[in-house]
């Protein structure tokens, strides 16, 4: 038995016996690099971490290449650092999806704000839904913006056909703006709404996320001067 593996032990037994309740930050930190990090004390990596970055959300938010430059995380550490939090988020929002009913912008933009939480880059997304607002799928159109040319709108039309949604949420965020549309959000509505028409499938709403806020453009009147998402 190395030197280490009985203070692993006892933390995993811990973790086993009472979750991660009576766990400071650190530890909890300590906890996880144990699995990628199979011979080295973890608890000053842990509080390395820690002063870094000043808490723990912001260790597990923080993009891999920044990591590594924290002496003991190798590529493995770092990932894993980075995997957690997006696999529980990933678990999270499979589990709301099951349920979620999105017939109000307010509902729509809580969805997008925890779609949105971890992205860096621009993303679209189209949200398919049935006649009642029930979210039947969440599509990811691409990163890196919503512009004529980027903006594949055969694929739009094949995500709602393929879904039998009744409505459709056009979304996507501003990685470092404000969530005010564009004159390219503004075109790219209008051609989403065309093309959507010609198949008998409503444009509820296109929302723009960014900063931990949201805009809709059917509540700013933009899409049939409508305020709510189902007719």
């Amino acid at each position: 038995m190395g030197i280490h593996d009985g203070h692993r032990e006892k933390m995993r037994q811990r973790f086993l016996k009472g979750g991660l309740e009576s766990f400071a930050d650190h530890e909890a930190l300590e906890l996880l690099l144990y699995y990628a990090i199979p011979r080295k004390d973890t608890n000053p990596i842990a509080h390395a971490l820690m002063d870094r970055y000043g808490s723990l959300s912001a260790v597990l938010t923080a993009p891999v290449e920044d990591l590594r430059k924290v002496e003991g995380i190798g590529e493995n550490a770092a990932v894993l650092l980075k995997l957690a939090p997006q696999l529980c988020r990933k678990a999270r929002m499979a589990d709301a999806e099951q349920e979620t009913v999105l017939n109000s912008s307010e509902r729509a933009g809580a969805y997008l704000l925890e779609r949105f939480a971890d992205a860096r880059n621009e993303v679209v997304y189209q949200l398919c839904l049935d006649r009642k607002g029930k979210l039947i799928a969440c599509k990811c159109l691409g990163e890196g913006g919503v512009t004529n040319a980027e903006l594949d709108l055969r694929k739009v039309m094949e995500n709602a056909i393929l879904t039998s949604a009744s409505a459709v949420i056009l979304a996507h965020n501003h990685p470092s703006g404000i969530a005010l549309p564009s004159e390219d959000d503004y075109t790219t509505t209008d051609r989403v709404k065309k093309a959507l028409q010609t198949i008998g499938v409503q444009l509820a709403d296109h929302i723009i996320v960014a900063d931990g806020d949201f805009v809709s453009m059917a509540d700013s009147g933009y899409l049939d001067g409508k305020t709510d998402m189902m007719p």
